[in-house]
């Protein structure tokens, strides 16, 4: 088992705040649709549909937070080891302010492409991004993100000092 050099998890308080948001939505557009219908049925069951997404993602979302994040020098990885970037995928780290980033959190860019993938409040994974935060706390997420932009820095570093070697 790789050793690991940093872990984010969803701070207690933030989970519970991003949750109950989530759940008082879902609930609100099924009592909408329940308590107060509007006029035409087709509205009624868009609501309820609607609704029923909500609260099943905020499920989604309350086991995605249950786990958290690892980096290890082979890359980064949930706690169920899933693995979401390995070191040699990526190809920068952006904590700045307006990086297209979760909350409390940093984007990391991608060499390439990768599946679709989304842990609600966790990590999030389209084409050459990957987002990393949420419901996590601040520090952690800075933390990790600055050990994760060493590795990457090294890692760019040999591979430099390999091109000068070779030729």
């Amino acid at each position: 088992m790789p050793q690991t050099l940093a872990t984010l998890a969803a701070a207690p308080a933030r989970r519970l705040f991003g949750l109950g948001l989530v759940v008082a939505l879902g609930a609100i557009l099924v009592w909408i649709a329940l308590a107060h219908p509007p006029a035409e049925p087709g509205w009624r069951l868009f609501l309820l549909v609607l609704g029923g997404l909500v609260l099943a993602l905020s499920e989604r979302m309350r086991r995605a937070t249950r786990r958290r994040i690892e980096l290890t020098p082979e890359g980064l990885r949930d706690s169920d080891g899933r693995v979401l970037a390995a070191i040699e995928d990526i190809a920068s780290v952006d904590r700045g302010l307006f990086a297209v980033k979760p909350t409390a959190g940093f984007l990391v860019r991608l060499v390439r492409p990768a599946p679709v993938a989304w842990a609600p409040g966790l990590w999030w994974r389209v084409g050459r991004s990957l987002g990393i935060g949420g419901v996590t706390g601040r520090g952690e997420a800075r933390a990790m993100a600055e050990i994760l932009q060493a590795l990457v820095s090294e890692r760019d570093r040999r591979r430099a000092g390999q091109l000068e070697n070779s030729t």
